[in-house]
């Protein structure tokens, strides 16, 4: 690897740190024509002493989250394209087996089968104990009860891979600067000038943070408060095996080895061999392990988390030492200390699993470094502060070569993608993050939580039960304890999911309601089904403060408001309107409400939860300079009084007449409920008659007392987001992030009405079918079309993320995008995207989940 002694002077993009991460970045930026790329690193090259030269390199690509799943496939491929050093493949294809100790693991294997089915991860497989031992003949088969099988996961040596990858960006024309760390990102007018090096500065258009563990620290500096922890994990390799004789290797030999001993020691004769038999994990005991030749390497988060201080971080020292290391705590190993996992000690179960390992020497052990973020994903995309600066991290080597792909697109083409077909990352987006997450305070309890967690058996609807809790409240907050709410946190928000108070409606409506198996009824309860129900039969009021909300102002602001969204957005003052915003290459960036409040005044609202930051970026990101687009979410208080009998409760409050004539739907009114100033809008998510109301927050506590106390004689009642969820879905109301993103154009979503060609917005070239490439240009033939579809079987629910099938066939046609049960209509609602052909109602399909197939049937929307 030719690397450069100098810093230069200028370079178009410059990516800071040359890890797995940063090395991908330069691959596909240059793959994508980008000849003026310069990647700077505190350390050597291609070991740069960052978590890539010390980690294991095993890749599981199987996950819940689709991102996980996504990138790892790509990375897959990109590294089975590159050739390392030697002349070798890079990527070794060894297969990934899981196993299970107990049935509650063995239903979740079961669950990463469909998951693998779901996202297209190649013929995953259930395994017997002897099945196993057949392919890893040292496991102890009667200590477990099965496995799951990966036949295309494998390993990648994070030093081979960069090594490669950074070989082939510097042919295309980048530059590798070892040695030389990065003190300052200048900035002037809110925009990136400069690079401030040790060795010099470097003028730049974009800068890229790929520094993983060291990203707050860089972040800090220039008043990003980026939630990325640091968090150390145990890795060992025992002494030689005499089981693993024959796979012995020398390895001294390797190009490599020189530069790694450097900067690694005696363990880089370990770390450079790959493995010759399939990885393994036993999460139950949250362990995995891979060979190096004779040993076996054994990896371990089976302890309690370890969170550095990262400013307490420094680089390489002159003895060799990597930053990212550090010394192995033996109590750790020896001990049981995860919160989770109290009765056995991970050496404990390292050598029941693997007998072989039993009292052996651990030859080369160290507590290696990487980064986590407050979900779990990576941490992407521009960052809002700064025009040109850009994330890419919290990304382990499993995941970077996607991640890096999909990064390269989006700074090359606007949009991210993957294998050409646009890809959502709403997720892992760098602006999903509140003001709150970006406290050490909050980053460093939660980076924890989210190690311990890492390999527990996870349900998708789990929240945080105490660390970091209470952290934002709503004004109707003390009520809704008075009234017994579940609460939930949601982007920091205590959110009511139902109100026990409420549990006397079971007796009204707890007939309609089918019991839930245990894992599908985790974290649900009846009274969701019954505070739906009495929305439909008599009222409901619902709190939704927390939903992001802009206000928009400026002479201009009309104008930049129609070039945000696919509706004609000429409004009168008053009118509210629904309308989606698209990304350039025509996918659904968000769907929102807009209201004109005044002349040169406009109200956007827009989803919640962690994605709604997302769409304030974007609509800042797009504005002029003389439009003004301020974050309201939390100076409004926001609620929703829906039902059959709203317009009695809200006429016992007010003198407004709020008939048909007077009040028309999707129209918006300024006045008085009492002495509680509101802006109220004629619509409902719950899709009933219903008005949303908002006013300064300092008044919200007092207009809900008003509203339950008007409300009660007509059967009002608050109700929580699990009720909210099966009203939209059976109304066939859209939840971005869900079963609405960027991978779906408007068409496709069945959302079409909502675009009207004869304006001009963001995405209708591609729309179009201009020469912006999108997932289908609206006149043209859609890949795939929305469904929705419900289980015949009345009786059953299902969660979201499992494969739907044409009857009898294995062929994954799409996966359920979200699913809940439909009160009113006696059925579960589910969502998906599938093939034209089979998307037409009344088409039968069918569901994997949880190891049986229901039978569905696809049905016209709205079922209410």
């Amino acid at each position: 690897m030719k690397t450069t002694d100098s810093v230069p002077e200028r370079a178009g993009t410059v990516i800071v740190g040359a890890g797995i991460v940063g090395c991908n970045v330069a691959y596909q930026l240059t793959k994508l024509g980008r000849d003026d790329v310069v990647v700077v690193d505190q350390g050597p090259m291609p070991t740069t002493g960052g978590s890539s030269t010390h980690a294991p390199g095993i890749m599981f690509q199987t996950a819940e989250p689709k991102e996980l799943s996504q990138f790892a496939d790509y990375s897959r491929q990109v590294y089975s394209d590159l050739e390392g050093a030697d002349g070798q493949q890079a990527y070794n294809e060894t297969g990934g087996i899981e196993v299970a100790r107990t049935e509650d693991r063995m239903d979740f294997l079961q669950r990463r089968v469909e998951h693998a089915k779901a996202w297209g991860i190649d013929d995953p497989q259930i395994l017997s104990p002897e099945e196993v031992t057949e392919k890893l003949p040292l496991v102890d088969a009667d200590e477990i009860l099965g496995g799951y099988y990966s036949p295309t996961d494998g390993q990648v040596s994070g030093v081979v891979a960069c090594d490669a990858l950074a070989r082939e960006a510097m042919e295309r024309g980048a530059e590798f600067v070892p040695h030389t760390r990065t003190e300052d990102v200048e900035t002037e007018n809110g925009e990136i000038t400069a690079v401030v090096t040790e060795n010099g500065t470097i003028e730049a258009d974009d800068v890229v943070l790929a520094t993983n563990i060291w990203a707050r620290q860089l972040g800090e500096r220039l008043g990003v408060h980026l939630p990325v922890t640091p968090v150390e994990h145990q890795y060992t390799m025992t002494e030689s095996l005499d089981e693993l004789a024959d796979a012995a290797v020398d390895i001294t030999d390797h190009p490599l080895f020189e530069n790694y001993e450097n900067v690694s020691g005696e363990k880089a004769t370990r770390l450079l061999v790959g493995p010759d038999r399939p990885i393994l994990r036993d999460q139950d005991n949250a362990m995995y392990f891979r060979t190096h030749g004779d040993s076996y390497g054994i990896g371990s988060y089976n302890h309690d988390p370890i969170v550095p201080d990262p400013q307490d971080l420094g680089g390489n020292d002159p003895d060799g030492e990597q930053g990212s290391v550090h010394e192995f705590t033996d109590y750790h190993m020896d001990n049981a200390t995860h919160p989770d996992r109290p009765d056995k000690a991970p050496r404990q179960a390292s050598d029941e699993l693997l007998p072989a390992t039993g009292g052996k020497d651990l030859e080369f052990k160290y507590n290696g470094m990487f980064a986590e973020s407050p979900n779990g994903l990576p941490v992407l995309g521009p960052v809002e502060e700064y025009d040109g600066l850009w994330t890419a991290l919290a990304t382990w080597v499993t995941h970077a070569g996607g991640a890096a792909r999909a990064l390269a697109t989006w700074m090359e083409h606007g949009v991210p993608k993957l294998d050409g077909e646009p890809m959502d990352v709403a997720h892992c987006d760098v602006n999903r993050f509140d003001d709150h997450e970006g406290s050490w305070d909050f980053a460093r309890d939660i980076g924890a939580e989210e190690y311990r967690i890492v390999y527990n058996i996870m349900h998708p609807k789990w929240v945080w039960t105490e660390n970091q809790r209470d952290i934002r409240r709503t004004p109707m907050y003390h009520s809704h304890k008075e009234l017994d709410a579940e609460l939930w946190a949601e982007a920091g928000w205590e959110e009511p999911q139902w109100f026990e108070s409420n549990a006397d409606l079971l007796a009204e409506y707890g007939d309609q309601i089918p019991d839930r198996d245990e894992w599908t009824g985790t974290y649900w309860s009846p009274i969701e089904g019954a505070e739906a129900l009495n929305v439909r039969e008599n009222a409901g009021l619902h709190d939704m403060t927390s939903f992001n909300k802009m206000e928009v102002v400026g002479a201009d602001a009309g104008e930049f408001i129609q070039s945000l969204c696919t509706n004609d957005m000429d409004l009168a003052v008053g009118d509210v309107k629904y309308t989606l915003m698209c990304n350039e290459a025509g996918g659904v960036r968000a769907d929102i409400t807009v209201t004109r409040t005044d002349e040169n005044r406009y109200l956007i609202l827009t989803t919640g939860r962690e994605v709604g930051n997302n769409h304030i970026a974007w609509v800042r990101e797009h504005s002029p300079d003389d439009v003004v687009v301020n974050d309201v979410t939390s100076s409004l208080a926001a609620m929703v009084c829906t039902g059959p009998n709203a317009r009695k409760i809200l006429s016992e409050v007010t003198d407004v007449d709020l008939s048909d004539d007077a009040f028309p739907f999707f129209t918006s009114q300024q006045f008085f409920v009492k002495n509680v100033p509101v802006t109220a809008l004629r619509v409902s998510y719950a899709g009933e008659l219903g008005w949303e109301l908002y006013t300064p927050s300092e008044y919200g506590e007092r207009l809900w007392e008003i509203l339950l106390d008007a409300g009660e004689e007509h059967g009002l009642r608050p109700y929580g987001n699990g009720a909210l969820n099966a009203l939209r879905i059976e109304k066939g109301f859209r939840l971005w992030g869900e079963d609405l993103h960027t991978e779906h154009t408007p068409s496709e979503a069945g959302l079409g009405w909502a675009v009207d060609m004869d304006t001009d917005f963001i995405g209708k070239e591609a729309l179009a079918g201009g020469e912006t490439p999108a997932a289908a240009a609206d006149g043209g033939e859609p890949r795939h079309q929305v469904a929705c579809l419900t289980l015949d079987d009345t009786d059953e629910t299902i969660l979201p993320h499992r494969p739907v099938f044409a009857p009898g066939d294995d062929d994954t046609l799409g996966y359920v995008h979200s699913a809940e049960y439909g009160y009113s209509v006696g059925a579960c609602v589910a969502y998906t995207y599938l093939p034209p052909e089979f998307a037409a109602p009344g088409t039968d399909v069918e569901i994997l989940y949880e190891g049986d197939r229901y039978e569905a049937t696809v049905r016209e929307e709205p079922l209410v």
